[in-house]
């Protein structure tokens, strides 16, 4: 079938998902609807495709949508909360190091893949130290996948039966939509997200429009709202990209592996849990807003989840942005200073 035939087919079907989503009630339908029927077309070989392009401009939807909330007042709760956030990252690396543990144990493979595949951090700079250092990068990229996914299906529908309810009373800068300054914004995220990705910066399309749309909003520049259709076609979009990542005889190929890895996600579900708890006593915003921002997924999919939930989305975002950036930058280094000692020795 035509490569454009597989992309419009695949729309269709992340957009019956959404609307099968809205119509039962499932929380954040516009990504779960989307997500479960496209990974299930995937599954079954029905012809369906995505693209990278796409899901760029979701995460710079999302970027962009994120930068709008940091007004001065929303970084003077952050300043409040810097020792659960530094907690939450020193949680991020221990969890690695357990998770490489479990999946020696459980799932069977050598260290550097159950290093590489454990790291809580970006999927796709992950998969490509797990290439540069002998690993197996097509295991770490289903770990990864596996993970985020997991989190995804298990966070908002735990949250819905618990009947946790957001009462955050942050709201973004700008309130009013303006298509003249919307265009002006656009322009310079976009162009802030071309920059990163020619540097490589780790969720550059997130990221790099994300910090513009910030600086605009901390220094009074309300130059327009996220129009609310935007944002649903974002989640629309990530959501179509996450079903995309599964292939027929996905969880066939390694089984062990990868019931190794939902176990860790798990697991690490439940000790984020428990970290919550713990770091609740320093935080000054409600349990459910911590617990969001030690869950082990990407930063977009809990920034959706935090959106919509109404749960703290600047201090989840915080959360996560921070965990990413020191494990993207320690995960490497560390291999080599202690992981890779122990290879050459066994």
């Amino acid at each position: 079938m035509d490569r454009w035939l597989k992309l419009l087919l695949g729309f269709a079907v992340a957009f019956i998902g959404a609307v099968i989503a809205l119509a039962i009630s499932l929380p954040l339908p516009w990504t779960l609807g989307p997500l479960i029927l496209v990974a299930a077309a995937r599954v079954l070989s029905v012809p369906v495709n995505s693209s990278p392009r796409l899901r760029n401009v979701g995460q710079w939807a999302i970027g962009v949508t994120l930068g709008l909330y940091f007004t001065p007042f929303v970084l003077g709760i952050i300043q409040q909360n810097i020792l659960p956030i530094i907690g939450g990252m020193i949680f991020a690396l221990a969890l690695g190091v357990f998770g490489t543990y479990l999946l020696m144990r459980l799932g069977g493979v050598d260290l550097k893949t159950a290093w590489f595949s454990s790291a809580i951090g970006g999927a796709s700079e992950m998969t490509g130290l797990a290439d540069r250092y002998g690993g197996r990068s097509d295991l770490v990229a289903s770990a990864h996948s596996l993970r985020i996914l997991t989190v995804v299906l298990i966070v908002p529908f735990a949250f819905q039966a618990f009947g946790v309810v957001g009462n955050d009373s942050v709201v973004a800068g700008p309130k009013i939509v303006d298509y003249g300054g919307l265009l002006v914004l656009a322009v310079a995220t976009a162009a802030s997200a071309l920059v990163a990705g020619f540097f490589r910066v780790p969720n550059g399309w997130v990221l790099g429009p994300m910090f513009v749309s910030m600086a605009l909003t901390m220094s009074g520049i309300e130059l327009s709202a996220m129009p609310d259709y935007v944002a649903k076609v974002a989640q629309l979009l990530i959501g179509w990209s996450l079903g995309d990542r599964f292939r027929p005889g996905f969880f066939s190929s390694a089984p062990r592996f990868l019931f190794a890895v939902i176990v860790f996600t798990l697991l690490g579900i439940l000790m984020s849990l428990g970290m919550a708890y713990f770091l609740e006593s320093w935080a000054s915003v409600p349990l459910p807003t911590v617990i969001l921002g030690l869950a082990p997924g990407g930063i977009t999919e809990m920034a959706i989840t935090a959106k919509v939930l109404s749960l703290g989305v600047p201090l989840v975002t915080a959360f996560h942005v921070t965990r990413m950036a020191l494990v993207v930058m320690v995960t490497g280094p560390l291999y080599i200073a202690f992981v890779e000692k122990h290879c050459r020795e066994a």
